[in-house]
C-alpha cells in the first residue's frame, strides 16, 4: 500500500481527483490530506472518493493551516460547504479518520471507542509514549512510523514507513547542482521489512508555505524508474534565471528540457507527463500550481501502476 501525504492545498486535491476519476490510481493507494482550510474543492475530492468506493484518510488535528477554527466558524455562519464537509468528515465509513499523535491528540483517542480503525501519524520519538497510552492492548489500524528502531520495536502489526523523500532546496536554482537525485526504494522493501505500505511527501515536501511566491528560477520535478526499479527524481530548471520577470518564459525553457529528456530516457506516460506534453504543443503556461499538480499526478499513477503490476 502507497499512502500519498499532502496538504489539502487546491492543486493537491485536484491532483487525486483527476487521477481518480481517469482511473489512474487503483485501490492500493489511500491517499493522507492534511486540510489547510475547508473549501469546495475540498469537498468535491472527498465525494468524489467517496462516490468511487474508494478510501481517504483525512486527518482531523492538522499541524498546519487553520481548519478545525475555520470549519468550526463557517458552521456557525451556516455555510452549505462546512455543513457538507463536517457531515462528510464524522458520518462516512470511506474517510478514515487519523490523527498526528501528541499529548492532547492521545488524550482524545485514549476515550474513543473506534480508536482501532484510525490513522496514526507518529512524527518522531517523543510521541511514542502518548502513542502507548493510547494503543497498549490493540494497535490502530494503520500506523505511519519513521524510520527509527524505537517504533519498530513496538509497533509489530499494521505499520507504515512514513519519511520525506524530496531533497528540498532553497531556491530552485539550487536544483540545476543537483540535477538527478536518488528518490526512494520503499516500494521495493516495505513487505520484506514487515510494513504494509510505505508514506512520503510525494515531490512536494514536509515544509509547508501557505503563501507562494514569484521564483526567480522555476524547476520541474520528475520521477522515474531505474533499471533496478528504484525512483529516481529528474529536475528540470529554467535558463533565463536573473530575475522574476516572465515566468511563463522560464517555465517554457524548463519543459522543453523536460520533454526532450524523457522521450530520451522512454519515461512510463502518465496523465500527468500527458498534461505537460499538451502544454508543450500548445505553448501555453498553465501557472506553477498546475506545473506540481501534475508531477503529483505522474509520481503518484507511476506508483500505482508499479503496486498494481503495470
Amino acid at each position: 500500500m502507497y499512502f500519498p501525504y499532502l496538504r489539502g492545498r487546491q492543486f493537491e486535491l485536484i491532483a487525486l481527483r483527476e487521477l481518480l476519476e481517469s482511473e489512474r490510481i487503483g485501490q492500493e493507494i489511500i491517499p493522507i490530506i492534511e486540510p489547510v482550510k475547508p473549501s469546495a474543492t475540498l469537498l468535491k475530492t472527498l465525494e468524489c472518493f467517496v462516490n468511487h468506493d474508494r478510501e481517504i484518510a483525512v486527518v482531523f488535528n492538522p499541524a498546519v493551516g487553520d481548519f478545525p477554527k475555520k470549519i468550526n466558524e463557517m458552521r456557525r455562519e451556516n455555510s452549505k460547504i462546512a455543513n457538507e464537509l463536517y457531515e462528510l468528515l464524522t458520518k462516512h465509513n470511506k474517510i478514515i479518520k487519523s490523527y498526528i499523535m501528541s499529548a492532547k491528540s492521545a488524550a482524545k483517542l485514549k476515550n474513543d471507542e473506534l480508536k482501532a480503525e484510525r490513522l496514526i501519524i507518529n512524527p518522531d520519538r517523543d510521541c511514542l509514549d502518548d502513542f502507548l497510552e493510547v494503543y497498549d492492548k490493540s494497535l490502530p489500524r494503520y500506523t505511519l512510523i519513521p524510520d527509527d528502531r524505537a517504533f519498530r520495536r513496538v509497533i509489530s502489526e499494521s505499520k507504515v514507513l512514513f519519511e520525506d523523500n524530496f531533497n528540498k532546496r532553497s531556491r530552485n536554482i539550487d536544483y540545476i547542482e543537483h540535477e538527478d537525485e536518488f528518490f526512494s526504494d520503499s516500494h521495493l522493501y516495505f513487505q520484506n521489512e514487515n510494513y504494509v505500505g510505505f508514506a512520503d511527501y510525494s515531490v512536494v515536501g514536509e515544509e509547508f508555505n501557505e503563501s507562494g511566491f514569484a521564483p526567480v528560477a522555476v524547476a520541474i520535478h520528475i520521477v522515474y524508474f531505474n533499471e533496478k526499479n528504484e525512483l529516481r527524481i529528474h529536475h528540470f530548471v529554467s535558463d533565463s534565471n536573473d530575475g522574476i520577470e516572465d515566468p511563463g518564459g522560464k517555465f517554457g525553457e524548463a519543459l522543453e528540457k523536460l520533454v526532450y529528456w524523457c522521450e530520451e530516457n522512454s519515461v512510463q506516460n502518465t496523465l500527468g507527463l500527458q498534461g505537460f506534453y499538451d502544454c508543450y504543443k500548445s505553448g501555453k503556461y498553465p501557472g506553477l500550481g498546475t506545473v506540481k499538480k501534475y508531477s503529483i499526478m505522474h509520481h503518484l499513477e507511476l506508483v500505482s501502476n508499479f503496486l498494481g503490476g503495470k
